[in-house]
């Protein structure tokens, strides 16, 4: 009995000095997913698919804003096409939610194109695969009027 009471004096005692750890650990995920959807936004005005490359996974699920899908390679293949990207990508606002090695990113951008300008609402996922985060799903859906 004595042993039980000690043990669970030194979980509690031990739990304090946990939490600091992953609050920076969170803190420093958070940072680095902010940096790669900047550098997604850069990367895709250019048309450097290499470096998009290197930011999506292999097996991407990638749906689009009218909801089809697309792969990776049909993803960059529609930006290398793009002689000059029409579309520019102006980001409003970008929140990251860290879940171990689980990331979910999640903001509105304003797309301005041909067409005028429209916002977005989006959701990245994001993956820590061998200590680089790379991104696993995402999606756009249009916003209709007002919707904030």
């Amino acid at each position: 009995m004595n042993r039980t009471i000690l043990l669970l004096l030194v979980l509690v005692c031990l739990i304090p000095t946990l939490a600091p750890a992953q609050n920076e650990a969170d803190a420093e995920a958070r940072s680095k997913i902010l940096a790669l959807e900047k550098a997604w936004n850069q990367a895709y005005k250019l048309g450097d698919i290499k470096a998009l490359g290197s930011i999506l996974d292999d097996d991407i699920v990638l749906v689009e804003d009218d909801g089809s899908l697309k792969t990776k390679a049909q993803f960059l293949a529609s930006v290398k096409a793009a002689t000059s990207n029409e579309e520019q990508v102006l980001p409003e606002s970008l929140t990251v939610h860290v879940f171990g090695k689980t990331a979910i990113a999640v903001g509105v951008i304003g797309v301005k194109g041909k067409a005028g300008i429209h916002r977005e609402r989006f959701i990245d996922t994001w993956l820590n695969k061998n200590g680089n985060w790379v991104c696993i799903a995402t999606d756009a859906t249009p916003i209709t009027h007002g919707g904030a």
